[in-house]
């Protein structure tokens, strides 16, 4: 998501902070136009974009 950041932040000539605003109300807005079932896949491609893969904590993990 960081990568995603700064080129809107370089892109629009605006702040880190701004774009990260930005990018969270482009994200809200999507969620708005989609149904509900599929509001949650945008959560989890924009968490995607992160580049690394969720890290669980074993301590929560009962299988373990």
């Amino acid at each position: 998501m960081q990568e995603l950041i700064q080129q809107v932040q370089e892109s629009a000539g605006i702040s880190a902070e701004q774009a990260e605003k930005a990018i969270e109300a482009v994200k809200d807005f999507v969620k708005s136009k989609l149904p509900p079932m599929l509001a949650g896949n945008v959560d989890t491609w924009f968490n995607g974009l992160s580049g690394a893969p969720k890290q669980e904590n074993k301590e929560d993990d009962f299988l373990d």
